[in-house]
């Protein structure tokens, strides 16, 4: 039997991504960000098992978690959405590290509030750089592919003994999701009732939701200028609004430029509640002049 550092992906799940904080820095490339969605979840999985918090990649699942076999001892930690955590069938802890004998199965069960977990190992996915980073980029297909039941993630050399603090805080998916939105710059092509109708709290998270950007359902908004739009730069968080008038969040991995006016943008430090709503969460954008 192969030693190496090698995860086996026993159960893929509906999608599982190595992510770490993606590519910042080279939209004029045409490459967008990607990494992480929920940034603090994966920070603190990384800390949990003594990874460097910004530099090693994890797993980000979603919905229905994933399922691995290490061929050597690990550490590992989950956090980000809550899921019921086993090695080789027995319960362990979740938001803490555990360590998983060579040949065990760990498996990360459907989350139970939230959607997207995040599974840390000591040493990190050591899957090949591109571009700098080892992030899944699901729109322009760029770094590893989504895991498939059978696939072989290596892992890098642990560094670190795991740190005091050995448990997570939760912090609970929201029941509302409340997004600030600073107006601008195409705010001015929706009429002052779509405005409010932003603030009225009648949105909801839509099913098509995917890491390239939070689809919504609920009123449209209406526009005032019907003009074609020549495609500009879009940024982490611009709120896009299409033909069918519901705004769309850009999340990781959205496209660096765009041909739809953008009403506002929400600040990246409030994008990770963002990736845990769940379909038909309510939202509200806090409107706010630039």
């Amino acid at each position: 039997m192969n030693t190496a550092a090698v995860l086996d992906v026993v159960r893929a799940g509906a999608l599982t991504t190595v992510q770490d904080e993606g590519r910042p820095g080279q939209a004029h490339l045409g490459v967008p960000r990607s990494g992480a969605l929920d940034v603090p979840a994966h920070r603190l999985a990384n800390r949990l098992v003594g990874n460097p918090a910004r530099a090693a990649a994890t797993l980000e699942t979603t919905l229905d978690g994933v399922a691995l076999r290490p061929r050597t001892p690990v550490i590992v930690a989950v956090t980000g959405a809550p899921a019921p955590v086993r090695v080789d069938g027995r319960p362990v802890a979740w938001g803490a590290p555990v360590r998983v004998p060579a040949g065990a199965v760990l498996d990360v069960g459907r989350a139970t509030d939230g959607l997207r977990s995040y599974v840390a190992v000591a040493g990190g996915v050591d899957v090949e750089p591109v571009l700098g980073s080892r992030a899944t980029d699901l729109l322009s297909g760029l770094g590893p592919a989504p895991l498939v039941d059978g696939a072989e993630l290596p892992l890098g050399a642990a560094r670190f003994t795991p740190p005091a603090p050995d448990a997570a805080s939760f912090r609970a998916p929201p029941r509302e999701l409340v997004l600030p939105l600073f107006l601008g710059p195409r705010h001015d092509w929706f009429t002052p009732e779509s405005l409010r109708t932003l603030a009225g709290g009648g949105h909801r998270v839509s099913p098509a939701a995917n890491r390239i950007g939070l689809r919504t359902e609920g009123p449209a908004l209406t526009r005032v200028k019907e003009d074609e739009l020549p495609s500009e730069g879009m940024v982490l968080g611009a709120v896009q609004v299409p033909p069918d008038g519901l705004p769309v969040v850009f999340l990781a991995d959205h496209p660096v430029t765009g041909g739809y006016p953008v009403v506002g943008v929400v600040p990246e430090r409030c994008l990770a509640a963002a990736a845990q709503a769940v379909p038909g969460t309510p939202v509200r954008f806090t409107v706010r002049d630039a």
